[in-house]
């Protein structure tokens, strides 16, 4: 369909560790959780509100996942720019078809970016020049995808 995106863009805070899984084809996968919070003051008593929607993030490049595994920890600030996907699957214990929306890192239109704050993997190294390279091979690395990803 001529005229259609399909493109997320998040700034959040990892809720767990990244979770790493080898696929059929022997490829590593990550998974994130990811929250996002907005908060605001409740008009009639003044209080302040918060919400918090949690993502998951599915990164199919290796060399990103890679850098996922070894840089970032829960509590990492991070940028994500992908494309939401929803999956459908069974329920082994009831039967019943279940669906997962997902946002999918893959492809040459996806990056995932680590930022910087005080609960952020940049403080995993002392050599803060060493982290801002690892930013930018981030980006190199998300760009340079093939397209042999199995669903």
């Amino acid at each position: 369909m001529a005229g259609s995106l399909n493109k997320v863009l998040l700034i959040g805070r990892l809720g767990a560790d990244p979770e790493i899984k080898q696929m059929v084809n022997g490829k590593s996968v990550a998974r994130l959780s990811l929250a996002t919070s907005q908060s605001w003051k409740d008009k009639n008593t003044g209080e302040k509100k918060e919400k918090t929607e949690w993502h998951r993030i599915v990164v199919f490049n290796e060399g990103l996942v890679n850098v996922v595994q070894q840089y970032l920890k829960k509590g990492a600030q991070i940028y994500v720019e992908g494309q939401l996907s929803t999956r459908k699957w069974k329920d082994e214990q009831s039967g019943q078809d279940k669906y997962s929306t997902e946002i999918l890192i893959q492809g040459y239109n996806s990056s995932l970016t680590m930022l910087g704050g005080a609960s952020s993997a940049n403080n995993i190294s002392n050599d803060q020049s060493k982290t801002s390279t690892n930013n930018d091979d981030m980006s190199q690395i998300s760009n340079d995808m093939d397209d042999e990803i199995p669903f």
